[in-house]
């Protein structure tokens, strides 16, 4: 190997290895997406976490206690509350194995709604914890600034 090739290598590497980490980033973005859909859009909650979260789930909502069961749960209840409850994804982003959405959530075409942040950690391709920041969105802002 000539000395070209051997400084080459090193750079060749890295970016595969960002190539990689890239790839793993989208297809956890497109994963959260899809879960986040058929939960908050379909409403179909326990299907939603048979296919997309781990046998162990770590919740840090502290309204809701760790596991799947808990979470299908308190989600289930809301909708029967709530039938024509939807959050409407604004973003979605990605770092490492950490996926972030944020959403408009509202419980019904009336309710001015809460802006949501929910971050969900991914490992081997589903979701394993789950973090949550909640604002509700006032009916006179400070400043012309949507939350969205």
């Amino acid at each position: 190997m000539n000395s070209f090739s051997r400084s080459l290598l090193p750079a060749l590497l890295l970016a595969a290895a960002a190539t990689t980490a890239h790839a793993a980033e989208q297809n956890a973005k497109e994963m959260v997406t899809a879960f986040y859909r058929m939960v908050f859009y379909d409403h179909k909650v326990a299907d939603a976490f048979k296919t997309y979260v781990g046998a162990s789930y770590r919740q840090h909502n502290p309204l809701v206690p760790d596991g799947i069961e808990p979470s299908v749960a308190f989600l289930s209840k809301r909708f029967e509350m709530n039938p024509q409850a939807v959050n409407e994804i604004k973003r979605v982003i990605a770092d490492g194995d950490l996926v972030a959405v944020h959403v408009h959530s509202r419980s019904n075409d009336a309710d001015r709604g809460r802006a949501i942040v929910d971050i969900f950690r991914v490992e081997n391709g589903k979701i394993v914890e789950h973090w949550d920041v909640i604002q509700p969105v006032p009916e006179n802002a400070q400043n012309a600034n949507t939350m969205f």
